[in-house]
């Protein structure tokens, strides 16, 4: 299982990708939405896991989501996808 965070450093107009526990960006996007897919499809091609996608210029995550086959830790259904 692999997370992947998507986050914003002040200054930046692009997007970051970043693996959880890494120290270099996996990619970089444009917008962040870009950069969600692309997380998702690392954390799919890692044996899934968690995106956390994070507010711009460095704030906290504002959404959370498994990819499958990760194991959510919540049982409710995500109403957003």
């Amino acid at each position: 299982m692999a997370n992947y965070h998507v986050t914003q450093k002040k200054g930046q107009d692009g997007w970051n990708v970043q693996k959880e526990g890494g120290k270099k960006a996996s990619a970089v996007a444009s917008t962040q939405k870009q950069a969600e897919q692309l997380a998702k499809q690392f954390s799919s091609n890692n044996g899934g896991g968690e995106v956390r996608i994070h507010r711009p210029n460095g704030g906290p995550i504002r959404d959370s989501d498994t990819v499958k086959p990760g194991n959510d830790p919540k049982s409710i259904k995500d109403t957003k996808y």
